[in-house]
């Protein structure tokens, strides 16, 4: 495999193309449902226990000692947090994206069920959420066959949009493009609107995604510590990209995680910035594979 990533610093310089979103919108809001519960590291699968992203910030098991007190924090995500940003979402009647990691969807049938039910589209989160960037090529190819095969026995249907843990490895854009079935990759944060490379010769859509709209700054210093931060950056975020809309439109994701959005008091700030956005006109709240699709459509890669 050929393929070496390069850094790109210059991106569109400041010309921003017109994305022409539906309905002249001038910004298109993407919701993004991180599921990963149950595929995270641990001692039955991996000799070792989880120790980020979530609501203890002060692990203090020492490798090869199992961490109950994470699983169980972990495990909320599944049985509590889930059902309950599902039911904010069927309230309101809003699409959400599902970053899915085929295991955790194994392991718990009636989310998977309920996800597909609801018609949620599925960006695959690798077949588990650990660092792909640790992987050979050989191992991560065949984690990326596990996980397709097994999101088309629990949704149903295979994924068309791929985001690993972060971060990518140097091999994982080229062995998603590789495999020939995926739309797009958001393993990346550099920009505001979609944009095309080319891997081996071929082109390849990105997606960009975000982690400053995202509920993982729950868990790290000076980050959100209420519902109302969380709301507050969101909504400030929103105002801005929806001002600049007006002549040069943009795209926003949030990002949720089932054990941190989902514990009541943080969703309440979802649900009121959910709430306030659905209360501006020319606003495309959309799924990710129709951002994907809209962009090829409109905007396909350059000769």
């Amino acid at each position: 495999m050929a393929y070496t990533p390069t850094r790109d610093l210059i991106g569109y310089a400041g010309n921003t193309p017109d994305p022409k979103w539906p309905g002249g919108a001038r910004i298109a809001v993407n919701f993004v449902l991180n599921y990963e519960e149950a595929s995270e590291y641990s001692m039955a699968d991996d000799g070792v226990s989880e120790s980020i992203l979530s609501e203890i910030s002060f692990p203090n098991y020492p490798a090869g000692v199992r961490d109950l007190a994470i699983e169980s924090v972990y495990e909320y995500g599944s049985r509590a947090g889930f059902w309950r940003i599902l039911r904010t979402f069927t309230e309101r009647n809003l699409p959400m994206t599902v970053y899915a990691c085929a295991l955790a969807l194994e392991r718990n049938p009636p989310a998977a069920k309920a996800i597909a039910a609801a018609g949620y589209d599925i960006c695959c989160h690798g077949y588990r959420w650990v660092e792909y960037f640790k992987m050979s090529q050989e191992e991560e190819r065949a984690h990326i066959k596990r996980a397709i095969e097994s999101l088309k026995q629990t949704i149903g249907e295979r994924p068309l949009g791929w985001y690993c843990r972060y971060g990518p490895s140097v091999n994982t854009r080229a062995l998603v493009v590789e495999e020939g079935g995926f739309l797009y990759d958001s393993d990346c944060y550099n920009d505001d609107l979609p944009y095309w490379v080319r891997v081996d010769d071929k082109p390849h859509l990105i997606v960009p995604y975000c982690l400053d709209t995202n509920d993982a700054r729950f868990t790290i210093p000076a980050g959100f510590a209420t519902s109302d931060d969380f709301f507050t950056y969101c909504k400030d975020t929103f105002d801005l990209l929806y001002a600049e809309g007006k002549t040069s439109p943009k795209m926003m994701s949030i990002g949720m995680h089932c054990r941190l959005l989902g514990r009541a008091g943080r969703t309440a700030g979802l649900a009121r910035f959910m709430d306030y956005i659905t209360g501006h006109d020319a606003v495309w709240i959309c799924k990710r594979i129709d951002i994907a699709k809209h962009w090829i459509a409109h905007h396909p890669p350059p000769a």
